[in-house]
């Protein structure tokens, strides 16, 4: 996950800083220094950095801080809103254009960053959101582009407009709008070509589309991963196209996090989404609030209340609330519940946005390909044994394993912290009751954190 190591390190210089109970203006200097370092590393830009701390420092070192009952919580703070600020303050959206009007959007960005899939994920969400969005393949260049586009465009159920490779993909624009205008799309999506590297025959083919169709919205897509040089291109992009946002694409991977960082202060544009996965549906709107709250360590509920309400069924996570309330939970609400994690990112995904857990030495040692091995076990159960595990002797134990592939000593353990977790679902009568939003998470948490 993006930002394990920043926030780690971060989480540290702030633990240092309530030891002290009264900070001077030293200790705060040193705490500063702690804090650059650690930005610098995350490879955020060096003036973002410089100007990011002097903005803490003139805050953090005045009477009102240093001499309040809570010194290092007003420092937290006062950090927290700095990098609010730094990625933009407020949650930009997408403005679609009325009804019987067309919305033009160019995806625009490098080859690698993930641009053609990035299309396809935010065509899929704006049209859960009631618009009919069509796909364009403006890429007549890499090999295979157009059919990549095609097969995303299938799995979201979008429909995708091409004409081959042999026309100029400003032709290709043109005629899409004309496409969109008679099948009734009120979003057009342009997705462009990229190259290696920025260069003067790119940017002057989508200066072309741009000046000879009505182009509302300029998104680059960024791989997070290049770190500073995914700043460099927006930077560059943005002087020749002046864009319009950012979607940052593989910020799930092992990333030091700097191009979330940085590209708003340098480009002066908003950051829309991210990229959190490789599945269609791994995109998330950007709150910076939300992903400054995550990097230091204070967690990200309302994401994860969105992710569950997305993913679960709310009848079904009422129903299973109300099991796990009387402790009536058996394996196949256990099996039920193993398939919801997966929907939402795996264990390792949701444990990253609860408070307190920040990066990897802090997060519990999840192994999501364990769930296989125990999806496994459960489906070479009978139905009577998933509805009573007490019926589980030695025999039966022994079937199950030779049908999950797995030894008798794993059947025996899931059996047993199946029977530790009902055990302590007792403890919580009542708990997520008539909430909705809680009840996604009180039916998902019961399920799994308990195991």
């Amino acid at each position: 996950m993006a930002f394990e190591s920043l926030s780690e390190k971060l989480q540290n210089v702030f633990k240092n800083l309530r030891g002290k109970g009264r900070l001077s203006e030293d200790d705060v200097r040193i705490g500063l220094k702690e804090v650059r370092l650690a930005l610098l590393e995350a490879d955020v830009s060096f003036k973002v950095v410089k100007d990011f701390i002097k903005g803490i420092q003139e805050k953090a070192t005045g009477s009102d801080v240093l001499n309040s009952l809570t010194p290092a919580q007003q420092v937290i703070k006062i950090v927290n809103e700095e990098m609010i600020s730094l990625m933009g303050s407020e949650t930009a959206e997408l403005k679609i254009k009325p009804s019987g009007e067309i919305t033009v959007i160019m995806m625009a960005g490098l080859q690698g960053a993930g641009k053609t899939t990035t299309t396809a994920k935010l065509a899929a969400k704006l049209k859960k959101k009631g618009n009919s969005p069509v796909l364009v393949g403006c890429d007549i260049y890499r090999p295979a582009a157009i059919e990549q586009l095609k097969r995303n465009g299938e799995k979201v159920d979008v429909p995708v407009f091409d004409m081959g490779t042999n026309r100029k993909p400003v032709e290709i624009a043109k005629k899409a709008l004309e496409y969109a205008k008679e099948n009734h799309h009120n979003i057009v999506f342009l997705d462009t070509a990229g190259r290696l590297h920025i260069d003067e025959d790119m940017m002057n083919e989508l200066i072309e589309i741009k000046d000879n169709v009505n182009v509302d919205d300029i998104i680059l897509v960024v791989d997070a991963m290049t770190g500073q040089d995914a700043v460099n291109v927006a930077e560059t992009f943005n002087e020749k196209l002046d864009i319009t946002g950012v979607i940052l694409t593989k910020l799930d991977g092992d990333t030091r996090g700097g191009a979330a960082l940085s590209v708003r202060a340098v480009t002066g544009k908003p950051i829309l989404y991210v990229g959190m996965g490789e599945k269609l549906s791994d995109l998330e709107q950007f709150y910076p609030d939300r992903m400054a709250s995550r990097i230091l360590g204070m967690g990200d509920i309302l994401s994860l209340i969105e992710k569950a309400e997305m993913d679960m069924d709310s009848e079904k996570a009422k129903k299973l609330s109300q099991k796990i309330a009387k402790a009536d939970f058996d394996f196949n609400d256990f099996l039920e519940q193993l398939e919801q994690l997966e929907k939402m990112g795996g264990m390792a995904s949701i444990l990253s946005m609860l408070p307190g857990i920040g990066g990897k030495s802090a997060l519990p040692q999840v192994d999501d390909g364990q769930m296989v091995k125990i999806k496994a076990i459960i489906q070479s159960m009978s139905k009577k044994e998933r509805l009573d595990p007490s019926l589980l002797n030695p025999s039966r134990k022994n079937r199950i394993a030779k049908g999950s592939g797995v030894n008798i000593g794993e059947v025996n353990r899931l059996v047993k912290q199946f029977e530790q977790m009902k055990k302590m679902m007792k403890q919580f009568p009542g708990m997520m009751k008539n909430n909705k939003k809680r009840g996604a998470l009180g039916g998902l948490f019961g399920g799994k954190l308990g195991f």
